[in-house]
């Protein structure tokens, strides 16, 4: 029996009366639960198995095939992204970018503190976007992809104006422009967050304001290098880019 902490990823009913649970575990990286009996009213653990619980579990956790929960110590909900669709969606996002760096069942290390802490920084009311281009930025280390943006990767030289290069992987000072005419022609405000956002601590940001038409930005140039130089596909993304173009009294009604 291990006693471990973790965040419900997503369930789906098993046979007649059963469910598998993914839960992203702070010991042991994202594990797939057998929960018999879970479909059955009044299930005790019911509570502790719903998406977007944090809780204190004990269980069996196997290397191979799936592993099991007896008890749980401690549950909650994040409240907020519970209640409001924008929210569920950046997190399930975010949980699908960690799911899709780390092979099951690979501890995530100091990695599951981040996500944890981003997942509560969206709950508490932080802007949902900015906390998810931070962990994008930081994840890209973890598909291979960690472009430099700390300085120009021709000269190495600091620079007051960059723009963004993929086929050099990095930043480009001006006088190196020349070298990628199809680099991302990214404005100032963006090349400053997205070099700002590389280095920031999850763990100790307390607020970050940024307008919305660099928001905008800052999500089609990650959107951009994601789909050209990493190749996931998380559902929860489309969904999130899709609701750019509902009417704002939609999105309203729904909280």
């Amino acid at each position: 029996m291990a006693e471990f902490s973790g965040v419900v990823v997503y369930r789906k009913d098993y046979r007649e009366r059963d469910m598998l649970v993914k839960i992203l575990t702070d010991r042991f990286g994202f594990k797939m639960f057998f929960i018999r009996g879970a479909r059955k009213r009044g299930f005790r653990l019911s509570a502790a198995i719903l998406p977007f619980t944090k809780a204190t579990y004990v269980g069996t956790i196997n290397d191979e095939g799936l592993s099991f929960i007896s008890a749980v110590k401690e549950a909650g909900q994040y409240q907020a992204i519970c209640q409001d669709i924008v929210l569920n969606a950046y997190a399930a996002y975010i949980l699908g970018l960690a799911e899709a760096a780390f092979n099951d069942g690979h501890p995530l290390n100091e990695w599951y503190q981040k996500i944890e802490r981003a997942i509560s920084l969206i709950d508490q009311g932080l802007d949902a976007a900015i906390v998810t281009n931070i962990v994008e930025v930081q994840l890209l280390g973890r598909f291979g992809v960690k472009p430099n943006l700390k300085d120009c990767v021709i000269c190495h030289q600091e620079a007051t104006v960059y723009d963004f290069s993929e086929s050099y992987g990095g930043l480009l000072c001006q006088k190196h422009w020349h070298l990628d005419p199809r680099r991302l022609h990214l404005d100032r405000r963006t090349i400053y967050f997205l070099r700002l956002f590389s280095k920031v601590d999850l763990m100790r940001l307390g607020s970050i304001k940024i307008k919305d038409e660099t928001k905008d930005r800052l999500r089609l140039t990650m959107n951009q290098i994601y789909r050209n130089d990493v190749g996931v596909n998380i559902k929860a993304k489309k969904f999130l880019d899709d609701i750019k173009e509902w009417p704002q009294s939609v999105l309203n009604d729904d909280k």
